[in-house]
C-alpha cells in the first residue's frame, strides 16, 4: 500500500476545505496587518468594511468577489496579491430595500484601482443597474494603480461608462472618505449626490503641486479641492460633514427619500402630522412688502411633514432652495426661492442648482413643489459674459422637460422672465396657487412706471410727485393680488395659513397624473 504524504495545507476531506475557506475569509476581512488599520484609524478615517457596516443594516452585507486577487506581474506587484484587491463589493439593505455598494479599502494599494478592481465595480455596477437598486460608492483611493498602466485607466472608462448607464435609471451616491484625483473624480460627479467629509476628504483633476508647478500658485489641499470648497464654491459637493458616522448616517436618510428606480415611486411614510394642519404663523413669517426679506426655509418647514427638510446643495446657490421632504407622508421636491440671500434673485449658479435638481426629481417619481418669491434675473456685466442666458435656460428646459406633478405657489414678487422659468403655468405647471400678497409683473411698479409714464413724469411740475402717483397707478391696474387669478394664470387665490392642506390635496389629485414626452433618441438641452 503506498503512503500519500499529506501536508496541513492541503486538506483533502471536506471539513478541512470548509475550514480553510473559513480561513481565507477571515484573512480577506482582516485585511492586510493590523498596522494598516491603525493607520487608517490615525487619520480620523474608518476601513472599508467599518463604513460598509454602518452603511447598511446589521447583517445585511452579502460580499461579492472576496477572494479576488489581480493577475498583474512586474514592479514586484506578482509577490504582492491581497484578496479583495483593495475593494469591497456587495449588496445590502437599507431600511429593508436592497442597496448596492462598492468600497475602497486604501490599506490595500493605497486603494488605487488596478484591472481586478475595476472589473469587481463593474461587475457590482451591473448587477445594481439589473437589480434596480440604488448605488454607493465609498470613496477612498489614490486613483489608478500606476503599476499597471493603460489597463487601470480603461478600467476608469468602463465605471464612467457604467454611470452613465445608470444615470435616471437607479440612484447613484458617490460618498467621498479620503483623496479623488484626476480622472478619478469624473465618476463622482457623473452620480446623482456627492458626499464629503471635512479634512479627510479631497477632489481635483490637478493637485497642489501641478498647480504650484504651472501657476506659481501656493495651496492646501483642503483649500484646493476640500469639502468646504465643493459645498461653498464650485457646487461639486451636495452635502459636507464633519465626521464620517454623521456623513454615512445622512446617505441612509437620503436613501430613505429616493425610490429604487425610475420605474417605483419613493417609500411613503406614515405621519402624525395632520394634512389638514393650519399654519397662521405663515401670516408673520412672510412680511407683506416685498422689499423685506424673511427666511424661506422656515416657510417651508411650517408645511412639510414634522418640519423636516433635507435640503440639497444647502450652502452652494443659497439664493435658491432645492430641497426634499414629505407632505403627508410622500416625498416631494421643493424648489424656492430665498429671499433672505441676494432678494432671491436667479443667477447662473442658482439656475444650474435647481435645473439638476428638477432633473433628478423628474427621473425618480418625486414631485416638485415650486415656491415663488423672485424679483428676476440677477442684472450684471459678469452674469452676461458668464451666459445666464445659456444657464438660465437650463431650468427652463428642466422644467418644460418634466412630466411628474408640479405645482406652483407664488407667495410675493414673480417678474419677468424668472416668473416664467420658474414654472408658471404657461410652461406646463399642473397647478398655479398665489397667496393675496402675490404680485405678478413683467417688473417691478417703480421700474414700470418709470418706463411707460416717462414723458409724463418728465413734464411735470413735480416730477417726484408725478412718479409717485403713476406707480400707485400702474399697482392699482396690473398689479393687484386678482390681476393674474382674473385671467386664468392662477388657479386660486389661497390663504397662506391653508397652504399645507392645498398642497397635499393638489398633491393627492396629481399621484395618478401621466405624460408623454414626443418620441425622439433624446433632447439637446442648452449646456
Amino acid at each position: 500500500m503506498t503512503v500519500v504524504d499529506q501536508t496541513p495545507s492541503e486538506p483533502t476531506d471536506a471539513r478541512g476545505r470548509v475550514a480553510e475557506l473559513h480561513s481565507l475569509r477571515e484573512q480577506a476581512r482582516r485585511g492586510p496587518s493590523d498596522r494598516a488599520t491603525e493607520t487608517q484609524h490615525a487619520k480620523g478615517k474608518l476601513t472599508a468594511r467599518e463604513r460598509i457596516a454602518l452603511l447598511l443594516d446589521e447583517g445585511s452585507f452579502r460580499e461579492v468577489e472576496q477572494l479576488r486577487r489581480h493577475r498583474a506581474t512586474g514592479f514586484g506587484l506578482e509577490n504582492k496579491k491581497p484578496y479583495t484587491d483593495g475593494v469591497i463589493t456587495g449588496w445590502g439593505t437599507v431600511e429593508g430595500r436592497t442597496v448596492f455598494v462598492y468600497a475602497h479599502d486604501f490599506r490595500i494599494f493605497g486603494g488605487a484601482l488596478g484591472e481586478a478592481h475595476a472589473t469587481k465595480i463593474h461587475k457590482i455596477m451591473d448587477m445594481a443597474i439589473a437589480a434596480g437598486a440604488p448605488l454607493v460608492s465609498l470613496n477612498d483611493g489614490a486613483g489608478a494603480r500606476i503599476q499597471e498602466g493603460v489597463s487601470a485607466l480603461a478600467g476608469y472608462g468602463g465605471i464612467f461608462q457604467r454611470n452613465t448607464k445608470a444615470s435616471g435609471v437607479i440612484p447613484q451616491i458617490s460618498v467621498m472618505l479620503g483623496p479623488c484625483a484626476g480622472g478619478a473624480a469624473y465618476s463622482p460627479a457623473l452620480t446623482d449626490f456627492v458626499f464629503m467629509v471635512r479634512e479627510t476628504s479631497q477632489m481635483f483633476i490637478t493637485g497642489p503641486d501641478v498647480v504650484r508647478a504651472v501657476t506659481g500658485e501656493e495651496i492646501t489641499q483642503n483649500g484646493l479641492g476640500g469639502a468646504d470648497v465643493h459645498a461653498e464654491t464650485s457646487g461639486v459637493a451636495h452635502f459636507a460633514y464633519d465626521d464620517e458616522e454623521t456623513c454615512i448616517a445622512e446617505v441612509r436618510y437620503l436613501i430613505s427619500m429616493l425610490p429604487s428606480n425610475n420605474r417605483e415611486n419613493p417609500p411613503v411614510h406614515e405621519t402624525s402630522d395632520p394634512a389638514d394642519r393650519r399654519s397662521e404663523v405663515l401670516l408673520d413669517l412672510v412680511p407683506a412688502d416685498g422689499n423685506r426679506p424673511y427666511d424661506m426655509l422656515k416657510v417651508i418647514e411650517e408645511i412639510v411633514d414634522e418640519g423636516d427638510v433635507l435640503e440639497i446643495h444647502e450652502r452652494w446657490a443659497r439664493n435658491i432652495i432645492c430641497a426634499l421632504a414629505r407632505m403627508n407622508g410622500q416625498v416631494v421636491g421643493i424648489v424656492a426661492n430665498q429671499p433672505g440671500h441676494l432678494a432671491g434673485v436667479l443667477d447662473i449658479e442658482a439656475s444650474e442648482k435647481a435645473a439638476r435638481f428638477v432633473q433628478m426629481c423628474d427621473a425618480f417619481n418625486i414631485p416638485i413643489i415650486t415656491l415663488l418669491d423672485v424679483p428676476g434675473f440677477l442684472p450684471g456685466v459678469d452674469q452676461e459674459h458668464g451666459g445666464i442666458i445659456r444657464h438660465g435656460a437650463k431650468l427652463l428646459y428642466a422644467y418644460c422637460n418634466a412630466t411628474v406633478p408640479r405645482i406652483s405657489l407664488i407667495l410675493r414678487k414673480a417678474y419677468g422672465g424668472a416668473y416664467i422659468v420658474m414654472d408658471s403655468q404657461s410652461i406646463g405647471a399642473d397647478i398655479t396657487y398665489a397667496w393675496p400678497t402675490n404680485e405678478i409683473a413683467v417688473m417691478g411698479a417703480e421700474g414700470a412706471a418709470n418706463v411707460i409714464f416717462r414723458k409724463q413724469i418728465a413734464d411735470a411740475e413735480d416730477p417726484e410727485a408725478m412718479r409717485v402717483r403713476m406707480v400707485k397707478e400702474y399697482k392699482a391696474e396690473l398689479m393687484h393680488p386678482y390681476y393674474a387669478a382674473e385671467r386664468g394664470l392662477v388657479d386660486d387665490v389661497i390663504d397662506p395659513a391653508e397652504t399645507r392642506e392645498v398642497l397635499v390635496s393638489a398633491l393627492a389629485m396629481l399621484r395618478n397624473k401621466h405624460a408623454d414626452l414626443p418620441s425622439r433618441k433624446h433632447g439637446n438641452p442648452p449646456q
